[in-house]
């Protein structure tokens, strides 16, 4: 009996050996096998040695990546030749990387995984360098046709211009989407290497009517024509007749602002000698000693506009200094101006 069991025993032993044997051998013999389901970059390489592997991956993968990128801007095209981007593929090195996926777990489980024909479901990036100075340099490229400053709307009253410039948007490149977009397609071995510069405007800090409402009242004064003009929201709204300065006593030129306002104003008579016996005086307003007539805006160094009942001087060079208009007006006039309005004498 006791023979019988050492019998049956040894028996057990020789087939466990050469069972394992024969998992060993069924083992080693798939061992430069990639396994079923294991993919590179979305290639296929199930069941293939890694030769075959290779030369799948050169056909499926390395002839697209050697196709350019084009990136298409506003009618125009782009190029990045994958040479110049330093494209490299290290194809042995991820076919290395799906064969260690292919034998990941125990030699028994690749063997009952491979008799069952059960996937290993591995997906392997493939390895690829490239440079990213080529993509900056080409968005870079990108940028500088397409993109266009937005201009602010800008008026050169220091010049005695009142005609604003308008203001327009601009154009900016979305250049970070352009350089995620280009190096997607760089690595990309589908059909489709092409890329769509995207753009955004981009809004002028100050609109044309931004400006317009900076500029309620701009005065400017012609004194050759003997004609003073007033824009509202920088647009014309009325010419009106005065009388400026007489010779050496001229109505100062230049850029000024309307400093303050009065109605039937005080008349501090300069200390002059056309002054006469007034010379240093003060006058009280509405008397009929006092020229300044009716309303009064102040401009610089006691030079203002200001009503005149000496209408036959309205057209010529008569004053000492100050800008004359008719009472009417000069009253028609001083309810549109404001302190700090801009008045360009030239």
């Amino acid at each position: 009996m006791r023979t019988r069991v050492v019998v049956i025993a040894a028996a057990i032993g020789v087939l466990l050996l050469a069972g394992a044997g024969a998992v060993y051998a069924y083992d080693h013999a798939r061992a430069d096998q990639i396994g079923e389901g294991v993919r590179i970059a979305g290639v296929d390489v199930s069941r293939l040695s890694p030769e075959q592997a290779r030369a799948k991956l050169r056909t499926a993968v390395l002839d697209p990546l050697t196709r350019p990128v084009i990136v298409r801007a506003l009618g125009k095209r782009y190029r990045l030749n994958p040479e110049r981007a330093n494209v490299a593929v290290d194809v042995d090195g991820s076919v290395r990387a799906a064969l260690e996926r292919s034998r990941e777990g125990s030699i028994f489980s690749r063997t009952w995984r491979d008799l069952r024909g059960e996937s290993v479901d591995a997906e392997v990036e493939l390895d690829i360098a490239y440079s990213k100075k080529a993509i900056a340099r080409l968005v870079e490229r990108v940028d500088k046709a397409v993109a266009v400053p937005a201009v602010d709307a800008s008026v050169d009253l220091e010049h005695g211009d009142v005609t604003p410039q308008e203001s327009k948007d601009g154009r900016r490149l979305l250049a970070r989407r352009l350089k995620r977009d280009v190096r997607r397609r760089l690595l990309d071995v589908g059909p489709d290497k092409t890329v769509k510069a995207r753009t955004e405007v981009v809004k002028p800090e100050v609109t044309t009517a931004e400006l317009a409402d900076e500029y309620p009242a701009v005065l400017f004064v012609n004194r050759s024509a003997f004609q003073l003009t007033l824009y509202k929201d920088l647009k014309l709204a009325k010419t009106y007749g005065i009388a400026v300065g007489q010779i050496g006593l001229e109505t100062p030129a230049g850029l000024y602002h309307i400093q303050n306002k009065a109605i039937n104003p005080a008349w501090s008579v300069p200390n002059s000698d056309w002054a006469g016996d007034l010379a240093g005086t003060v006058v009280p307003g509405g008397t009929p000693e006092n020229p300044l007539k009716a309303r009064w805006l102040g401009i610089y160094d006691g030079a203002g506009i200001h009503g005149t009942d000496a209408t036959a001087s309205i057209g010529t060079a008569a004053s000492h200094g100050c800008i004359r208009m008719l009472i009417p007006d000069v009253i028609e006039l001083y309810d549109q101006v404001p302190v700090g309005a801009p008045i360009y004498i030239a």
